[in-house]
């Protein structure tokens, strides 16, 4: 909880991965804060946090969604919801106390909430001639990558997920197998 003359401020912050989540989690704590005078939020979502939304609920324009965001931003957090619920001191606290009072909310639940980091993968269905398949299983070993769903038969298939960071090196190191074709699965 940070105060600031008076008011009381109380900030959330939740993992989600869609906009239906964020509406569940906002609407679960406008009911259990629901003497709260505000709840102001910001997300991001996507692995560039390409969608994102703040909201200021009511408070002057960005004074409270926007320092929000800016700390989802400073900290290149992506699945994230923000939620700072305000409970109004008496004293008015103008534009920049209340953009400052919001931002240190914000990073204080950031601060103290356990960040989980998840690796972007693609999967790829890979298809090659049974001679290749040695120099394929190679490749799948040293780059470390899950293998699953195999068929070895006369052509021989599998799916591969790889971080999306190293799809181009794998692909690359598999243009020495003269019979694979490669399908992005996701």
């Amino acid at each position: 909880m940070y105060k600031a003359k008076g008011s009381k401020f109380l900030a959330f912050a939740y993992p989600v991965s869609s906009e239906e989540e964020v509406k569940e989690k906002l609407d679960f704590l406008r009911k259990k804060y629901f003497d709260a005078r505000h709840h102001c939020y910001a997300y991001r979502l996507g692995a560039d946090g390409e969608r994102y939304r703040a909201n200021d609920d009511g408070e002057p324009a960005n004074s409270s969604g926007k320092p929000i965001l800016g700390q989802l931003i400073a900290r290149n957090l992506t699945n994230v919801l923000v939620v700072v619920v305000r409970y109004f001191g008496g004293i008015l606290l103008g534009v920049g106390g209340l953009a400052q009072a919001y931002k240190q909310a914000a990073a204080d639940a950031l601060t103290h909430a356990e960040i989980v980091t998840d690796m972007i993968t693609e999967t790829w269905q890979l298809s090659f001639a049974y001679q290749d398949m040695n120099f394929v299983l190679k490749v799948v070993k040293d780059m470390n990558l899950e293998c699953f769903n195999q068929d070895f038969d006369l052509t021989c298939t599998m799916s591969v997920r790889v971080r999306k960071d190293l799809s181009a090196q794998m692909k690359k190191r598999l243009e020495h197998a003269g019979s694979l074709k490669y399908l992005l699965q996701s």
